[in-house]
């Protein structure tokens, strides 16, 4: 295996990212062996009953019968089940800052694309059924096993079965693998790929979803960005009204040349306008880093020398949580956590997200590197470590 990553030594990401992502299938054995025992199936019906957890239960009594609850679950929803079920909860990085370290391991993809890591809990027999997602999915086994079934490529047309609680249909076509994957084993499944897996065993099954935006997200973003305009972007061009050449119509008539012109010329505007430009970029940014569920900050709050004292006399180092979505774009360099654009920081801090964001780990030597070129370095620092602090409490950056 690659030192850095889960890929096969063979498979650089550079091979991946061509010949697999969105394209095919790749079966790593043995790709992730860091996930072996930090759950076990108890742990998981345990939280997946915990108030805040998002979770799902989906019970098969036939083929044709599937029954889902939502979250919350209670003890009560698990005392009579059917010989064949499944219990799902998401967000898990949010439970577990070991498990969300993992995401390091898939940095060739960039964390943007970052969805969330689902994990499923199956007794033998158990599934979701034959299905396919509309994201790509790295499934890592973490305890026990699954056989995995892939098969055709399906599309939005793609029909399910009717009166069910999940997307699932019975047709698969032709398999393209079919294999029994064991704990440590990466599958990677492009959006799209029907897929279909059943439990062995007792089972832990992993999912690092990764998803891009769709028009809806950027279109509400750009909105956004219209009605609470930013100073250091001038929209006022786009109050200006449009020049229309007026054809012969009923008085009453919204004639559809009309509004084919208004179109070509709104597109027009928007592909050659470079403020516009700024402010898209913007609303894709604040679109992929934001999170799809609510982040429970920590009650304990930071102490900037407890934290001077961990980093510079116990060794301690500075990385990002990745329960957060930490994204920067650059010329200007700008940062974005959970969807929130980070405007008021100062170029050191900055620098210092930024390097986190690409999987850096900072220490004290680094810090003090950081603010080596400042007239004060003493204040500079504790500035720093005043904003590290604020980081720690809103579960951005975690102290090790």
């Amino acid at each position: 295996m690659s030192n850095k990553f889960c890929l096969p030594d063979h498979i650089t990401p550079e091979i991946f990212l061509k010949e697999y992502w969105q394209k095919k299938p790749l079966l790593i054995r043995n790709g992730l062996p860091q996930i072996v025992g930090q759950f076990e199936p108890a742990d998981i019906l345990e939280l997946a009953q915990g108030e805040d957890v998002t979770a799902r239960l989906l019970k098969q009594y036939s083929e044709d019968n599937w029954k889902l609850k939502l979250s919350p679950l209670s003890e009560a929803d698990f005392a009579e089940l059917p010989e064949q079920w499944t219990v799902l909860v998401q967000n898990m990085e949010q439970w577990s800052s070991e498990l969300g370290e993992l995401w390091n391991q898939f940095g060739f993809i960039p964390q943007w694309q970052r969805d969330d890591i689902m994990v499923s809990y199956a007794p033998k027999g158990g599934s979701v059924g034959k299905h396919y997602d509309e994201y790509d999915v790295f499934l890592v086994q973490g305890y026990g096993h699954r056989r995995w079934q892939l098969g055709k490529w399906c599309n939005p047309s793609t029909e399910f079965k009717p009166n069910q609680p999940i997307r699932i249909f019975d047709d698969m076509g032709e398999l393209v693998l079919d294999e029994v994957m064991a704990p440590g084993d990466i599958l990677y499944i492009p959006s799209r790929l029907s897929h279909y897996g059943v439990a062995q065993d007792d089972c832990l099954t992993f999912s690092f979803g990764l998803r891009y935006p769709n028009l809806t997200d950027l279109l509400e973003n750009v909105q956004k960005g219209f009605c609470h305009q930013n100073p250091d972007i001038d929209l006022t061009a786009f109050n200006i009204p449009l020049r229309l050449t007026p054809d012969l119509q009923q008085a009453g008539e919204l004639a559809p040349q009309a509004v084919a012109e208004m179109k070509r010329q709104f597109l027009e505007k928007l592909a050659s306008d470079e403020q516009f430009d700024r402010l898209f970029q913007q609303a894709v940014a604040t679109a992929v880093s934001a999170r799809r569920y609510e982040l429970f900050p920590t009650e304990e709050m930071s102490d900037p020398e407890e934290v001077r004292s961990i980093l510079a006399e116990e060794n301690g180092i500075l990385r990002q949580d990745n329960n957060c979505k930490l994204v920067y774009s650059q010329n200007p360099l700008q940062i974005y956590a959970n969807g929130e654009w980070l405007d008021e920081l100062n170029p050191l801090e900055r620098s210092l997200l930024k390097r986190l964001a690409d999987g850096e780990c900072i220490d004290f030597a680094d810090l003090s590197a950081l603010v080596e070129t400042t007239q004060d370095k003493d204040t500079a620092l504790d500035l720093l470590l005043d904003s590290i602090c604020n980081w720690l409490d809103d579960g951005w950056v975690l102290l090790d």
